[in-house]
C-alpha cells in the first residue's frame, strides 16, 4: 500500500511538471483533435482542462480534482452532460447547478466531470448532447452507477437555456 502511494505522488510530480512546461509556454496539443489549444483568464474557470474544440480532457487526477496522480494519462474524450448537482432548496427540492462534461478514460474508463468554460464551442456542445442521447444502454449504466445523472432528451430545453440564455425556439 505505501509503494503504491509513493508511486502515486512520483506520478504526481511528474504530471505536475508536465502541466507547469505547458503553462509556461501558454498551451498544449489536445490528445483528443491534435489542435493547440491556448491557456486563457478569461475562461471562466482557473484551470484549463479541456479543449475547447473537441471537449477531450487529459486524465491526470487518480482520487480527487487536482491531486494529478493518475497512472494511466489517457485521452477522456467527453462522452455527456450533466448538471452539477446543488443540493437542495428550503423546499426540499434539488437545486440545479451549472452544465457540465462528462469525461471517459479511453486508457482505464474512469469517469469525472468537468466544469465548461467560456469558450468551449457550442456547436460541440450541441454535437456532444445529441450524441450521449444514442449512447448504449451499458455506458448509461456505467455512467449513472459512478453517479453521474445524464442529460437526457427531456432536458434539452435546459441545456440550451444554460448554453444560450434562451429556450431552443429562441436561438
Amino acid at each position: 500500500m505505501f509503494a503504491g502511494k509513493q508511486m502515486g505522488k512520483a506520478r504526481g510530480k511528474e504530471n505536475s511538471k508536465r502541466i507547469a512546461a505547458e503553462k509556461g509556454k501558454g498551451w498544449f496539443v489536445c490528445c483528443g483533435c491534435g489542435k493547440r489549444v491556448e491557456f486563457s483568464e478569461s475562461i471562466g474557470t482557473a484551470h484549463r482542462n479541456h479543449c475547447p474544440h473537441c471537449l477531450s480532457s487529459k486524465h491526470l487526477d487518480k482520487e480527487f480534482s487536482g491531486d494529478r496522480a493518475a497512472d494511466c494519462g489517457g485521452c477522456m474524450p467527453a462522452v455527456a452532460l450533466s448538471f452539477k448537482k446543488e443540493g437542495a432548496d428550503k423546499y426540499g427540492r434539488a437545486r440545479e447547478g451549472e452544465l457540465m462534461l462528462v469525461h471517459e478514460c479511453s486508457v482505464c474508463g474512469k469517469l469525472s466531470i468537468n466544469r465548461l468554460a467560456a469558450d468551449d464551442g457550442e456547436t460541440a456542445i450541441i454535437s456532444l448532447f445529441n450524441s450521449s442521447l444514442l449512447l448504449p444502454a451499458e455506458k448509461k449504466n456505467k455512467i449513472s452507477e459512478g453517479g453521474i445523472d445524464i442529460a437526457g432528451p427531456e432536458e434539452k430545453e435546459k441545456v440550451f437555456i444554460k448554453l444560450f440564455g434562451k429556450g431552443i425556439g429562441k436561438v
